[in-house]
């Protein structure tokens, strides 16, 4: 079903903080672009609906989100893509982003599914922890059969007991007959949810690894939630990329 072998790549941070982070990882994803002459497509959440507390940051909501989101891609020329978590916010996400993100836990909703096809962007679903390559035909299927333009899937990891995840990369070819394009989410993937005591954990230091391990399966693009100082992100961090190492990770995909 792939429509071409352009790769993909797709960075920014978990959730918008401030428009300040929003500059500086929108500034660094134009200076890769402009260096290494390949497209970055920008990525931050509105609003984290499925954080493991009730205390944790969520983002600063859909409609201040997504004019900080609109700004951003007016002012850089980046392609925009978030997640949504309910049907009635496909439509006024849709008219900014470029694509549409389901969220892996969202995967199998109908409504969500059939409200983003209906916006004409390209829908991006993730791969939930709990299914199986095979089983991604069907949400894919729900998109394409409700007039979407074109399905990605997403790689994130499978469930491995409690508190944990393990990437098995068979999943990529096998997706592939599904989708326009099959992406490997290198950061989500390093995660170990809900393990950091209230919020989740991850191990960053395997995270270009996920990505070269990706590409030998043959994937066609990579996902990576990007921080400058992930220590201090307020959501992710454990297991989002360091800004700085973004460039370095890149080009060893691309070259």
């Amino acid at each position: 079903m792939k429509n071409n072998t352009e790769p993909v790549f797709i960075a920014g941070p978990c959730v918008i903080e401030s428009r300040e982070l929003l500059d500086e990882v929108a500034s660094e994803l134009v200076a890769i672009r402009e260096k290494m002459g390949i497209e970055v497509i920008f990525k931050a959440s509105f609003d984290k609906a499925n954080r493991t507390s009730l205390s944790s940051f969520r983002g600063p909501g859909m409609d201040k989100g997504l004019e900080m989101l609109s700004d951003i891609k007016s002012r850089y020329g980046l392609r925009i893509t978030t997640d949504i978590h309910e049907s009635v916010q496909a439509a006024p996400v849709g008219q900014v982003v470029d694509i549409i993100q389901i969220p892996a836990f969202l995967c199998r909703q109908t409504d969500l599914l059939t409200a983003a096809a209906r916006t004409g962007k390209i829908v991006n679903i993730k791969k939930a922890q709990f299914l199986s390559a095979a089983d991604m035909r069907y949400p894919a299927a729900k998109v394409l059969d409700s007039g979407g333009s074109q399905v990605w899937l997403t790689e994130r990891g499978n469930s491995f007991g409690y508190n944990n995840l393990v990437v098995d990369f068979r999943n990529i070819p096998d997706m592939a007959p599904f989708a326009s394009k099959v992406v490997m989410d290198c950061t989500h993937s390093v995660q170990r949810p809900g393990a950091g005591g209230g919020k989740t954990a991850g191990d960053r230091k395997f995270v270009p690894a996920m990505a070269m391990a990706a590409r030998a399966f043959g994937a066609d693009g990579w996902f990576f939630e990007v921080h400058p100082d992930p220590d201090r992100a307020l959501s992710d961090g454990p297991n989002m990329l360091p800004l700085g190492e973004l460039a370095g990770v890149l080009g060893s995909l691309a070259g």
